[in-house]
């Protein structure tokens, strides 16, 4: 009867790897179209202008964004 227990033991490892692998290699392609058609309408919702909305504000000017010394800027920071 041991024997038959090792013997069980590689056989159902070889059927529960059997199962993982046709769960693994499933098509999960199903839900791409409506993933896809929530995106479009999520940037369609983004590029839409509302008439009630200000104007952005102007980029910062070149300058201001160059490098500065790390030991300024911390120094510069206030405390909280």
């Amino acid at each position: 009867m041991a024997v038959l227990a090792w013997l069980l033991i590689p056989l159902f490892a070889a059927v529960g790897a059997a199962i993982w692998g046709g769960w693994a290699s499933r098509d999960r392609t199903t839900g791409d179209v409506a993933e896809l058609a929530g995106y479009a309408r999520f940037r369609d919702a983004m590029e839409k202008v509302r008439p009630d909305a200000e104007p952005a504000a102007p980029a910062r000017p070149a300058e201001s964004l160059e490098a500065r010394d790390p030991v300024d800027a911390v120094e510069s920071v206030e405390p909280v």
